[in-house]
């Protein structure tokens, strides 16, 4: 009697189990391919003064209410990315037309290879060529540019602009990165990589007192240091990738005061991660160490839940649309990332 009944939990236990349906293995991200018939060599997102040129210049190939669009191009052509139901659709334009709606990117004064940022009636970007304390190419402060309120008359005047130049302290230089703007409490706040001796930092620049300055700075840590994605929302926030490892950093800006929100999560195959990233719902997709694939790791507690392989390395950088990434790859090809359980 003994003997059997252990027998018959076992058949019971396997029946049961056949019963049952299987649950598949999570599958990586669907790569596909866009066709377009030039090599891509610069890739902007729905934030970037590109995209809002292309949405607000009257373009007769854009639909009226195009949504959210990134722009590409290359020495061959040009093209708006846009949302057409569950896909990415490419929309070709003249390459000129791009090119004389970027030409103000990089304005007189500003760090060679950088872009300026636009924010309501602010404007800024690195100035000043300089050098990092190991020599690298770096910035030694941040040019912000205000549009000033002027009072409604019969006669048209010229809008006042204040112009403010924010160091970024004692034997300190800023990173040749482009800026981000972030709102923090409902004020714009730009952030920035501070290159000091002691090692680099992220600094939030904002408004104290009346005055554009450094406003905090996390604390400045040997070794390389970029600037994954920036957290807008209610929560605004940054996502670093630091050291040689590769080590992913989520910190709070709330009230303007970086504050450590989750560190040193491993990646899937223990290799660390790289920029660029971007912000896709309660997750960052983030480049492996090698490039070669992009990761979608959760910002709570920056565990990868899944990644997907590219046809290339990772090359200008990413754009979210919907609930897909586009990530302009080295060799000048387009690849779209669709991810079921991703959410925007």
């Amino acid at each position: 009697m003994s003997e059997r009944r252990p027998l018959a939990v076992a058949l019971a236990c396997g029946c049961l189990a056949a019963l049952l349906p299987a649950v598949p293995a999570a599958a990586e991200p669907r790569v596909t391919l866009l066709d377009l018939p030039f090599r891509v060599t610069q890739l902007r997102d729905q934030a970037s003064e590109a995209a809002l040129a292309v949405t607000t210049a009257g373009l007769p190939q854009l639909p009226r209410k195009a949504g959210p669009v990134a722009v590409v191009w290359g020495e061959g052509g040009a093209a708006v990315l846009t949302l057409s139901g569950d896909r990415v659709a490419a929309v070709p334009l003249p390459l000129d037309a791009i090119e004389g709606l970027t030409a103000g990117e990089t304005p007189k004064g500003a760090l060679p290879g950088t872009r300026r940022v636009l924010a309501g009636p602010v404007s800024a970007y690195l100035s000043g060529p300089s050098r990092a304390p190991d020599g690298r190419p770096g910035a030694a402060g941040v040019t912000v540019r205000e549009r000033q309120k002027v009072t409604m008359s019969a006669d048209p005047k010229p809008v006042p602009v204040a112009t403010a130049t924010v160091p970024p302290g004692a034997g300190a230089v800023f990173s040749a990165d482009t800026l981000r703007p972030v709102e923090i409490d409902g004020s714009l706040n730009l952030l920035a990589l501070g290159e000091h001796p002691e090692g680099t930092g992220l600094a939030v620049i904002g408004r104290q007192d009346g005055a554009w300055r450094v406003r905090a700075e996390t604390p400045p840590e040997p070794g390389p240091l970029a600037l994954a994605a920036d957290l807008p929302g209610q929560a605004p926030g940054a996502v670093l990738v630091r050291g040689e490892e590769g080590r992913l950093e989520h910190w709070s800006l709330a009230g303007g005061k970086p504050a450590r929100q989750a560190q040193g999560a491993r990646s899937a195959d223990g290799k660390g991660f790289s920029a660029p990233g971007a912000v896709l719902g309660g997750e960052v997709v983030v480049a492996s160490r090698d490039r070669a694939a992009l990761a979608y790791v959760s910002l709570k507690d920056l565990t990868e839940r899944t990644r997907a392989t590219l046809p290339a390395p990772i090359g200008p950088g990413l754009a979210v649309l919907g609930n897909q990434v586009v990530a302009a790859l080295a060799d000048g090809r387009l690849a779209v990332l669709q991810d079921g359980d991703a959410r925007p």
